[in-house]
């Protein structure tokens, strides 16, 4: 049980003691040992002294030893470019590999090339290069020329006054001043803001890309500032932690001259980047600059990664090194025996200075290292040089392809590593975040419970199930949103439709919210794109249908409010009313939701409204519902009411009201005012009365309160979708909240009346303690109440023990609601709808003083900060008092469904790594067709390492916990990890990737799926509602998730297939054109001469067989987009490396060999015994070679394009014409042998053209069989496929329907079809039978799902009596497994010795053809 504050206070001293070796003071003992001197530790903390008259000398040591605001993210400068650019290519060991054979043949006694021409290949590579990676640098260093001459207005000592500067001027210590909508130009600590509370408005998008506002507060005692704020009066000394990358953590103090302190965190902090909103002027004091700002920290550069097909290129060039090596080797000992054959020095020996011959083995060894000099271009350095440019078009082909286009968020798909392309089409297994990447991260609510009352909100679930009706003029809709509780005013002129009875306005007119005044400008002067001016704030989102119980229940908490406003005592029959007021109170106010307008989105509203005595009695009010019950839109109300609706009443007359209700005020916030400017409620329009029924008007139902009040409709800025959701549907039963500040928020009750709250502490929500808590004081009855929302799992466990109450009868009714609100938690997770648990707690004032000082001195220390805080938060969230639950839906993306479907079709491993309860998880699992209903769900939940390992060894065999966790997931055909923490994640991600040595993707959207996302092999961010944090650490980022299907499907597919035979072919091009040479020595004595000019053989690759495999390898489309999006399974291919594999490698290393023998000996068989020169002998080879490797690849081309065909024959052409005008003007270029006039007399020669159209037939003619004898008996899919994509349109679809129906299995009869309406596919069964009756012993599959959830909720242990042991060896390779690792499972995996504190959680069977093993 959870400690209280009182039996906390002597634990914290010893902890206090334990931190501070020094006896505490009674001021702040947490930090005597500090606070006796002023020896700072410059190594463990930063210090910042002010740059003012009283601190000047100490600002001036301090300073220096801190960069200034300048930035730098040039690689390079003038001076060191050439020296460290070269440096960095050289790190590419195949350029030291060239560079090594320029230096040798550098040497006299190997020289074989021209040493010029020797070094020009890699010269141009060198080159390219080095003038992109200039020009990349070059724009570096003028985006930061610019930033670094921004102004801002730096604070002058020496003037005393603030003085316009540039950013790169700024320094430690220094006093900034910022306007609004100026950026921040680094990381400041806030000491003044315009805003009266003291609160400064920043935009993140810079760092986030989140849009909506955060607050930052100045410093304790510095909020109460009425005049601007004076840098010299400002004696105080800042000290705080060393620079570091974290964005939302901060810590330090601030010591005033009575060497008191007080403490400051990320609050106060303003981030470099970010921009000043809604607030005139902010001043502050630069904590850190330039590189040590933590967005600077943060920005690490784009990642490099190595692709799977580049780590085979590399062994590949390993072997071609191997092979490469033995033709040396076979040259030195030819060059040696055929030296042996001759009894006396041969003419063309040439001694040395001496008369000195080398001896037979050294000359052996030259020749060896001069073999290498000439078959060098075995290694293909233009590889990796056509490779990046082959990328590049891939990339380009991406980002304007328009399917990957998203028109609502106007983003298209970002590839930011460009090195990867190829991998796309190589995915094993797939990880996904659930909230945000498969739904749409809209939270819209749906049920709630409160006290154990269940409120079903079937027309809400109505409305939301046919959104064509949103926007329909029906008169029952419209009668139904136009009810409202009565406005607690006077009368005013202005009402929402003005005189005359006009029609009601429409949803699709109040939706449209004017943003023309919404645009910005920045600080340089540019004005942003349009965004949509609330994050979270869709129609969808905002409005919400009452329900109709629950209706009757507010009411009767307005009464219970009215009552205690005006001191009378409330009714015993209006006691349960207290617990609904509490529970809307806390939606409205235990959140960080900003309010705005319309009209000003970005302008808050801190002042509600004033507010007038009440214009409408209670009778009133009573006589509408009354009237409304009694109306025909009753009758669409068929919500059936719970049978235990009425035991929030039967206990509240026995709840004392201290511990049970805490009453909230409501702030003005207009239900809303549409946007012509008259009034709208959020959930109903008050002008819409007029058409609830014939007989009534709403001034007759009302008399007329008015309600237009001249201001635009509010809207909620929050930072996170399920914030909004429970504001709005809070707004939706008329508790609406007004404004908020720092120190106070106001909410508007049912009745109109406005109550301020004070609020004394906020809480944040963090993932550690998976809750949020605000401290307010009750502005009626002055109590001081803790309002606490979070996970059920953890607010269950901080409950009041109802053993500890006295009256045995309410212990028993607290028993009963605490269990009926754990079954309702059920059934919401069963439906998959996100729950959170309310909460509440009173504190007397002795209770909440003694917390608040231990909370001070937590926020006051330096060293274990964030562990003294967590502590204090601990010391307040216990003994709570259950209030309800709530129940959110987070609606399926469009196309997730087919679009899982199809990737698993496609032989991907789908793993849905969510941080939802187990239920929530399994349910959207249907919903997506991650599951299927006829599959078999098996749950484990486990809490310790021990268990687990005994569960997997009733399936496999005994060996380690991975080994058994992943052979376990070998027979899954899904795994879904529920409660998973971001650590875990990548710890999930990680172990596949490297025990089973898998090609892995990760897709996520928040800031919480980062790690998982850079675990994997490709990492994608979904740019959606939770900010660009996980699209700024990805490879690609796209918009929808839809979007995976064509991503991998089409293109990853296209990028392997392209990528992987070019390489093949590159390998294949070099080999067979260097082979030539290595023949040729077998003629000329092994003396590394060639027969091939050498500027001939350079223009070779670096030309004239250059660019057709760089088109190739962009443009070439084995299958069509049409087919390899029907046909899914196309794309194993490239999960089996089909393309490109050890074999296709060594049969492509065979044809080159083959070729190139053919390619010189029938040359050489033809010009036998003649007279001809060596160049006349070698222009045919070479004219002969390149038609041959042209002409292969030719072959290798799919699709046909004139871009193709002009490629291939104008590289063939320049051949000609290069060789035509270099024959003609080399005269004495390779002296004696001059290639003078070659090409020109072999063209008038018969022979010429006989040995060059027969020669390559004869080569090519082995591939042609082989490919023609594959395409007519071929049985694999790759080849079936191209031959659909050759029929007509008609046949072809004709062909894949009957494709598909021979790789599906039949339909089973009567199973209903996946929609993307979230919801169980099944009733609730008993967990009997594994597979459905109704299949045949043949078509019954076991595939089974297994559940490891990682954090449990529950504290019942149940195991399903009828599952049976032996179905676990019953796996095959078509089974289906769902996995949930649990907490302990990973920890067991990863790091030893973890244990979880949550208790495990079990529940009953949920679904028909689920088994459940619990734990």
């Amino acid at each position: 049980m959870a400690l209280s504050v009182d039996s906390s206070w002597h634990r914290w001293q010893r902890r206090v003691r334990d931190g501070c070796p020094q006896s505490p003071s009674e001021a702040t003992p947490l930090l005597l040992a500090e606070k006796e001197t002023r020896n700072y530790n410059p190594a463990q903390q930063r210090v910042v002294f002010p740059n003012n008259h009283a601190f000047h000398q100490d600002w001036a040591k301090f300073s220096r030893r801190y960069p200034s605001n300048r930035i730098c993210t040039t690689k390079y400068t003038l001076f060191t470019f050439l020296p460290r650019n070269l440096l960095e290519q050289f790190h590419r060991w195949a350029n030291l590999y060239f560079l090594f054979l320029v230096i040798l043949n550098w040497i006299p006694t190997l020289e074989v090339f021209h040493r010029e021409i020797t070094m020009l290949p890699l010269a141009i590579v060198l080159f390219i290069i080095m003038v992109k990676d200039g020009m990349e640098d070059f724009r570096r260093y003028r985006f930061d020329r610019q930033i670094n001459c921004s102004n801002i207005q730096i604070y002058e000592r020496k003037e005393q006054s603030y003085v316009q500067k540039c950013w790169k001027d700024v320094h430690v210590g220094d006093f900034i001043q910022m306007q609004c909508n100026e950026i921040i130009p680094a990381d400041i600590l806030l000491l003044f803001s315009s805003d009266p509370s003291g609160v400064c408005h920043l935009e993140t998008a810079n760092l986030d890309g989140e849009t909506n506002l955060k607050q930052r507060r100045v410093v304790k005692g510095f909020s109460q500032q009425e005049v601007q704020f004076q840098p010299e009066h400002f004696h105080n000394t800042i000290v705080c932690e060393k620079p570091n990358n974290h964005l939302n953590k901060f810590k330090g103090y601030m010591e005033h001259p009575d060497q008191t302190r007080t403490g400051f965190g990320s609050e106060s902090l303003l981030l470099r980047g970010c921009t000043i909103r809604n607030t005139e002027v902010a001043v502050g004091i630069v904590i850190y600059a330039g590189h040590e700002t933590k967005a600077m920290l943060n920005n690490s550069g784009p990642r490099y990664k190595r692709s799977k097909i580049e780590r085979r290129m590399n062994r590949d060039i390993f072997s071609c090194i191997g092979i490469l090596f033995l033709m040396c080797l076979i040259g030195a000992v030819g060059h040696g025996l055929w030296n042996g054959t001759f009894t006396e020095h041969p003419p063309f020996d040439v001694p040395d200075a001496k008369g000195n011959y080398l001896p037979l083995a050294l000359g052996g060894f030259y020749m060896f290292l001069t073999m290498i000099i000439l078959l060098q271009i075995l290694i293909p350095i233009s590889l990796y040089v056509s490779i990046e440019l082959v990328k590049l078009g891939q990339v380009f082909f991406l980002h304007n392809d328009l399917d990957l286009y998203d028109e609502e968020t106007d983003l298209s798909i970002q590839c930011r590593a460009l090195n990867i392309t190829e991998d796309l089409g190589q995915i094993q297994y797939i990880f996904s975040d659930k909230t945000g990447t498969l739904t749409e991260n809209k939270m819209v609510f749906r049920r709630c419970t409160i006290m154990g009352h269940e409120y079903s909100h079937q027309e809400n679930a109505k409305r939301l199930e046919t959104p064509k009706e949103l926007d329909s003029d029906s008169e029952e809709w419209t009668q139904y949103r136009c009810l409202s509780f009565p406005a607690r005013r006077d009368q005013g002129p202005a009402t929402m439709r003005g005189q005359g009875g006009s029609q009601p306005l429409r949803r699709s007119q109040s939706a449209r919210v004017p943003i023309q005044s919404h645009s910005r400008q920045r600080s340089m002067g540019r004005c942003e794109i349009s965004q949509p001016s609330v994050a979270f704030s869709s129609s969808i989102e905002k409005d919400v249908t009452p329900d109709k119980n629950l209706l009757s229940k507010v009411r009767d908490a307005a009464l219970w409010l009215e009552t205690l406003s005006d001191g009378r005592p409330p009714k015993p029959s209006l006691a349960t009313a207290s617990s609904v007021a509490d529970f809307f109170l806390a939606l409205t106010i235990c959140n960080s939701v900003m309010v705005s307008t319309t009209t000003e989105p970005r302008q808050r509203v801190t002042m509600p409204p004033s507010t007038k005595a009440l214009g409408t009695s209670l009778e009133k009010i009573q006589q509408l519902f009354h009237r409304l019950k009694l109306s025909s839109l009753s009758q669409s109300f068929s919500s059936t009411a719970p049978s235990d609706m009425d035991l929030g009443e039967s206990l509240g007359a026995n709840i004392p009201t201290t511990d049970s209700e805490e009453r909230d005020d409501g702030s003005v916030c207009s239900g809303g005012y549409s946007t012509d400017g008259g009034y709208k409620s959020s959930t109903w329009e008050q002008g819409d009365i007029l058409g609830a029924g014939p007989r009534a008007s709403l001034e007759e139902v009302l008399q007329a309160p008015a309600l237009g009040l001249a201001g635009p409709e509010l809207c909620y800025e929050a930072e996170s979708p399920d914030e909004a959701a429970l504001v709005h549907a809070a707004r939706a039963y008329s508790f609406t909240l007004v404004s908020r500040t720092p120190e106070q928020v106001t909410v508007r009750l049912p009745q109109g009346t406005c109550l301020t709250f004070d609020v004394l502490c906020t809480l944040e929500f963090d993932s550690v303690r998976k809750r949020m808590s605000v401290v307010v004081r009750h502005p009626l009855t002055g109590e001081i109440v803790v309002y606490t929302k979070g996970a059920d799992c953890v607010i269950m466990d901080l409950l009041e023990d109802p053993a500890c109450m006295s009256d045995t009868d309410v212990e028993k009714k607290m028993r009963k609601i605490r269990a009926r609100t754990q079954r309702h938690l059920d059934l919401y997770a069963r439906d998959g709808l996100r729950t959170l648990c309310i909460a509440k707690k009173v504190l007397s004032e002795e209770d909440f003083r003694r917390w608040a000082s231990f909370r001070r001195q937590a926020e006051a220390s330096l060293n274990n900060r964030d562990e003294l805080l967590l502590e204090t938060a601990q010391h307040l969230e216990n003994q709570l008092t259950l209030l309800g639950a709530t129940g959110i839906e987070d609606r399926l993306q469009e196309g997730v469904p087919d679009t899982i479907a199809a990737l698993r079709e496609a032989g991907i491993q789908l793993w849905v790594l969510t941080g939802d309860k187990q239920e929530t998880a399994v349910n959207i699992a249907y919903a997506c067709r991650l599951l299927d209903q006829t599959d078999t769900v098996y749950s484990i939940n486990t809490e310790s390492q021990e268990t687990c390992d005994s569960i997997l060894n009733l399936a496999l065999e005994e060996g380690k916990l991975e080994e058994k966790f992943l052979e376990l997931t070998q027979y899954c055909r899904s795994v879904l990890c529920c409660r998973s923490t971001p650590l875990q994640k990548s710890m999930l991600v990680k172990l596949v990737r490297e025990r089973l040595r898998a090609m892995t993707l990760s897709i996520g959207d928040g800031a919480n799926d980062v790690s998982m996302i850079q675990a994997a092999d490709i990492g994608i961010g979904i740019s959606g509602q939770e900010g660009m944090q996980a699209v700024m650490s990805s490879d690609f980022a796209i918009s929808r998730f839809r979007h995976l299907k064509k991503l991998l499907l089409v293109h990853g597919h296209w990028c392997y297939s392209r990528l992987a035979r070019m390489v093949v072919y590159y390998f294949y091009k070099n080999v067979c054109y260097v082979n030539l040479l290595f023949w040729y020595q077998f003629f000329c004595g092994f003396s590394g001469s060639t027969m091939i000019d050498y500027w001939q053989l350079i223009f070779f690759n670096l030309f004239f067989t250059s660019l057709p495999p760089l088109v190739f390898g962009v443009l070439d489309k084995d299958i069509s987009m049409e087919t390899l999006l029907a046909l899914p399974e196309l794309y194993k291919s490239g999960q089996n490396s089909e393309c490109y594999n050890l074999l296709t490698f060594w049969i492509s290393m065979a044809d080159a060999f083959y070729q190139s023998l053919v390619c010189f000996f029938i040359p050489y068989l033809t010009y036998k015994d003649s007279d001809i020169d060596v160049f006349t002998f070698g222009t045919p080879i070479n004219t002969i070679s390149l038609a041959t490797i042209l002409l292969h690849q030719a072959m290798e081309m799919k699709t046909w394009t004139t871009i193709h065909g002009l490629v291939l024959a104008g590289s063939f052409l320049m051949y000609f014409v290069v060789s035509l005008a270099y024959n003609a003007i080399c005269v004495t270029c390779n002296s004696p042998t001059n290639p003078y006039w070659v090409m020109e007399g072999q063209l008038s020669d018969p022979t010429f053209y006989l040995v060059c159209f027969l020669t390559p037939a004869v080569a090519l003619l082995p591939r042609y069989i082989f490919l023609t004898l594959q395409g007519t008996y071929g049985k694999s899919p790759i080849l079936r496929a191209q031959k659909i994509d050759k029929l007509p349109v008609d046949k072809r679809e004709l062909e894949i329907q009957s494709w598909r129906s021979h790789q599906r299995p039949a339909t089973i009869p009567g199973e209903a079809q996946p929609t993307n309406r979230l919801g169980s596919p099944a009733s609730d069964q008993s967990f009997r039978s594994s597979t459905p009756k109704n299949l045949s012993p043949a078509k019954r599959r076991y595939e089974e799902d297994w559940v490891l959830p990682g954090e449990r909720c529950s504290r019942d242990h149940t195991r399903d009596d009828s599952y049976s042991a032996d179905s676990w060896a019953k796996f095959s390779s078509g089974e289906h497994l769902l996995l949930e690792p649990s907490r302990m499972v990973a920890s067991g995996a990863y790091s030893s010795g973890q244990t979880n504190s949550n208790r495990p959680f079990s529940r009953g069977g949920h679904r028909r053809s689920q088994s459940s093993l619990t734990i």
